[in-house]
């Protein structure tokens, strides 16, 4: 690659995810001479914003690689199936948004506040964790370094935009059709999301957990690298738009009392602090929504076990939890000189 000439893919361009990552490199600056916008046959031809102008999104291809340096993925884990190795095999570095790689063992799951380290030995493909997994590695990773966690306990409440602008829309409609005083049509997910919560997240496992509660488990133990970690997770769909909430039960080998929490969070990269009970300050959803940082409030001594914290998590997951994350590891793998692909062969 050219020292003076980078250039950057954004498959599926025109999602909610691919419309939120054009926004980012925008914003952040990131040093791009030239972003290309990728998206299927069907969207060819339209465009997108960008840097105060428009992008012309072109038609993903197998020949679209060629001479693209990054290429951020969010359009399913079926496209990222076919595509990433192609991209890989080019010469083209792929951070991929779906869940098609994440526990593929040529491929490291990485949250840069994290692990950016797991970049030095990836092999062109690079995997952006699970939203929910994301925003709780922001907070938790640095109370693992001090009291080392051996348990997590989660449960999440997610917002409708986590299943793409269908679930959106359909939030809306019943609302709309409810203070109308109409049946409320569910066709995005099994229930009426409307002023309702589903304990339901993806498809049933033969453990009877969710595949989006297992993505939870297995992504935490891959991402800390340490399967010592145990982790339960039960993840639940409610009305709110953009932002998911976590709470978060967390047992520790060496005590970490609520105080020492709070200070080690306050200078935590990516984390607000908002934990004040007296005055009522704790993190909503609303707090998060458009916003960068990983926010956690709600600190306190679970009073049942000896090293025990209980805690509340809110980021914006199409942000941190999708757009943002993955553009952040673009960023690190630029800042570590990582670009290019070694062995181009191990997608083969």
């Amino acid at each position: 690659m050219s020292k003076d000439r980078l250039v950057v893919a954004v498959v599926g361009a025109t999602g909610a995810v691919g419309r939120e990552m054009l926004s980012v490199l925008e914003g952040r600056d990131f040093p791009a001479t030239e972003v290309i916008a990728l998206a299927s046959a069907r969207s060819a031809g339209t465009t997108v914003p960008f840097a105060g102008g428009e992008l012309t999104v072109k038609e993903l291809t197998e020949d679209s690689f060629e001479g693209v340096d990054i290429a951020l993925f969010s359009a399913g884990g079926s496209t990222s199936e076919k595509f990433a190795p192609i991209a890989a095999k080019a010469g083209c570095v792929v951070v991929d948004n779906s869940s098609a790689w994440r526990m593929d063992d040529r491929c490291p799951l990485v949250v840069p506040e994290v692990n950016p380290e797991a970049l030095d030995t990836h092999n062109g493909i690079i995997a952006n964790p699970n939203c929910s997994t994301i925003q709780m590695m922001v907070a938790l990773k640095p109370l693992h370094d001090n009291g080392q966690i051996k348990r997590i306990v989660v449960s999440t409440y997610q917002a409708v935009s986590g299943s793409g602008q269908k679930a959106i829309t359909e939030l809306e409609t019943q609302i709309r059709q409810l203070f109308n005083m109409q049946t409320p049509e569910a066709e995005v997910y099994p229930y009426q999301i409307a002023f309702n919560a589903l304990p339901q997240i993806d498809v049933f496992m033969n453990n009877d957990y969710t595949k989006e509660e297992m993505k939870m488990v297995n992504e935490t133990v891959k991402i800390f690298n340490d399967p010592s970690v145990k982790v339960t997770a039960t993840c639940v769909r409610i009305p709110v738009f953009y932002g998911h909430s976590e709470s978060v039960n967390i047992e520790t080998v060496q005590k970490i009392t609520p105080a020492e929490a709070r200070a080690i969070l306050t200078q935590a990269p990516g984390v607000t602090v908002l934990d004040n009970p007296g005055e009522k300050i704790y993190p909503m959803a609303i707090d998060a929504a458009g916003q960068d940082d990983t926010y956690v409030g709600r600190i306190r001594e679970d009073e049942t076990i000896e090293n025990g914290l209980n805690m509340w998590i809110v980021a914006d997951n199409i942000r941190k939890g999708a757009a943002l994350n993955t553009v952040q590891i673009a960023e690190e793998l630029i800042k570590r000189d990582l670009l290019g692909v070694k062995d181009t062969t191990v997608f083969d």
